[in-house]
């Protein structure tokens, strides 16, 4: 009550106590250098107890080291994941005006930060852009996310005091485990907790604000990327400042040693949405890089497709009406809305129409192959016709050249990261001394063997296979005709294969195995199998969820025939 300077960060004279005995506002949270004296009369008559709170942000230790939250090793993650992106041309207010509101936000539905514990008071909502406006119009600036615990003290995130003083307690008998303050409550107490912070996450915190500024950078993009190391991820821990020690349980948090799995990113992403109790994302129109018109462009120029497929491909998406705002827009929360994976979404239709004009059942296609060979050799005039048999060695080349690449660099990628982790300080001099002999090892064979220099890191691109229609030697198919499998009729152009082969007949329930139908390589023909493995390549996901999407557009094709049950052919699988 006696104290009634005003709050330096807010102006407020809202003061409350922390544990300690230090003042914070109960506005902002900010915590002052303040403490307050203490009149205890439990244990002596008029005797005085003076506590001075110890403070647990940037607290010093003998070792130079400084007192750090799991939250906030986080935060310099994300920090570095958006830098890394920006570097690559993503629009440069992804950190400082989404990322950084929805890590806030999230800090404060997890009531880590920005929350006000005083029963009765409504939390501000945190500022996040509206879905209404143009991407690129200037909405209100938020302060720029950056590293809490060795920042300014002006620009700290104060943590709620009920939550430090319960830390603190636990800390007093678990800090040897842990380099961080709150890593083996961390670990307690959100085991069960299915958005607990995890490295995975930090992806799918990225992937929702790419979303959201509807960016030109697909999720199949993102996660290539951070295996070819352009976005930080795998020993990001390394470029934590020397003051934030990380050793013991702190390993299991930050320490990665697998690849991201796609459907686990877009999985947390779509629950982390959800969560934070986003609105509508901005409109994905026909203009957008994620619509299927724009993404099918594109893979059929990295497939070494005929541009002709691009009109057969627009056609689809129309009438199975997949090409509408309504739904491709993200709506968090609404189970009734689709969850779009735009990327798998693309491929499948391309996947469909190759199967309309060429039926990819092992014999159709080689026919149309042989029509086109002859008529290519006898007939110079006008442009070739597409040969899918020529195409398929020119591809499969190049796809098992590049497939092998990617297999040896994974098996040859060294997860040990270059600095020494170990789980407890007796452990660290037994660690130090190990790491140095097999450096000294290394070095002597090396010298013997003769030294091999480290794979170049490739440079950043959408296109991991790319093609010129000025190459000589034909590999190009671009400018390729469909005529050899197309026929005019009253006036559209139609293909010439009347039958069509479903990769099933009925879908599965998604909740009850994962999959909306079951993929076996030997249940297919050969033809559409090499297909589903290409775009499996281009994506980096399993052949069975390009085939899962395949199997719903064909039933929403065909939909009014499989409910008259037809006489055509249903073709193969379940």
């Amino acid at each position: 009550r006696d104290f009634n300077e005003r709050c330096a960060q807010c102006s407020e004279v809202n003061w409350g106590l922390t544990d300690g005995g230090r003042f914070y506002c109960r506005s902002c949270h900010n915590v002052t250098e303040r403490t307050t004296e203490v009149v205890n009369t439990d244990f002596v008559c008029n005797s005085r107890i003076h506590t001075i709170c110890k403070g647990l942000k940037n607290q010093e230790k003998t070792d130079g080291s400084c007192e750090w939250y799991v939250c906030e090793g986080f935060q310099l993650i994300l920090k570095k994941q958006a830098e890394a992106l920006e570097a690559l041309g993503v629009c440069p207010q992804m950190k400082d005006e989404v990322l950084c509101n929805f890590w806030r936000r999230y800090l404060q539905k997890t009531k880590q930060a920005y929350w006000n514990t005083s029963a009765g008071e409504n939390v501000k909502a945190l500022p996040v852009c509206d879905s209404s406006t143009d991407v690129d119009s200037e909405p209100e600036r938020p302060s720029p996310l950056q590293l809490l615990s060795l920042s300014e003290s002006e620009g700290n995130l104060q943590t709620d005091s009920s939550f430090a003083s319960s830390i603190s307690k636990v800390s007093e008998s678990t800090s040897v485990c842990s380099g961080s303050v709150d890593g083996s409550l961390y670990l307690m107490k959100n085991r069960k907790e299915k958005l607990r912070m995890t490295m995975p996450m930090t992806l799918s915190f990225c992937y929702m604000a790419l979303l959201w500024l509807r960016e030109p950078m697909t999720l199949s993009d993102l996660l290539r990327f951070v295996v070819e190391g352009h976005i930080p991820y795998l020993n990001v821990f390394q470029d934590f400042p020397e003051k934030m020690k990380l050793y013991g349980l702190d390993l299991k948090i930050f320490r990665v040693e697998s690849w991201p799995v796609y459907e686990e990113v877009h999985n947390k992403m779509l629950e982390l949405a959800a969560f934070l109790d986003l609105p509508r994302f901005p409109d994905i129109t026909d203009s957008c890089f994620l619509h299927p018109d724009m993404l099918c462009m594109k893979y059929l120029m990295e497939a070494n497709l005929p541009d002709e497929l691009h009109n057969w491909t627009c056609r689809v998406v129309k009438k199975i009406r997949i090409g509408e705002v309504d739904f491709l827009t993200l709506v968090p929360g609404n189970k009734s809305t689709q969850n779009v994976k735009y990327d798998v979404l693309a491929a499948a239709v391309i996947v469909v129409v190759l199967k309309l004009l060429f039926l990819l059942d092992d014999h159709y296609e080689w026919l149309l192959s042989d029509f086109a060979e002859g008529r290519n050799k006898n007939n110079k005039e006008g442009g070739p016709y597409f040969d899918f048999e020529k195409w398929y060695k020119v591809i499969k080349c190049s796809l098992d050249m590049k497939q092998k690449k990617l297999d040896e660099e994974r098996a040859k990628y060294l997860w040990r990261c270059e600095k020494v982790l170990f789980y407890s300080d007796k452990m660290k001099s037994k660690v130090l001394k190990r790491r140095q002999t097999v450096v000294n090892l290394q070095n002597q064979f090396g010298k013997l063997s003769g030294s091999v220099l480290p794979a170049e890191k490739p440079n950043p691109s959408s296109f991991q296979l790319s093609w010129s229609e000025e190459n000589t030697d034909g590999s190009c198919f671009h400018g390729h005709s469909l005529k050899g499998v197309l026929q005019e009729k009253r006036g559209l152009l139609t293909a010439k294969n009347p039958d069509y082969w479903l990769c099933t007949v009925k879908l599965c329930n998604e909740k009850t195995c994962g999959h909306r139908a079951h993929y076996r390589e030997v249940d297919f023909p050969q033809s559409y199998h090499f297909v589903i493995r290409l775009f499996s390549f281009l994506l980096r996901i399993q052949p069975s969820y390009i085939h899962d999407e395949v199997c719903v557009i064909e039933h929403k094709l065909f939909n009014k025939k499989l409910c008259k049950k037809p006489k055509y052919n249903t073709g193969l699988g379940k």
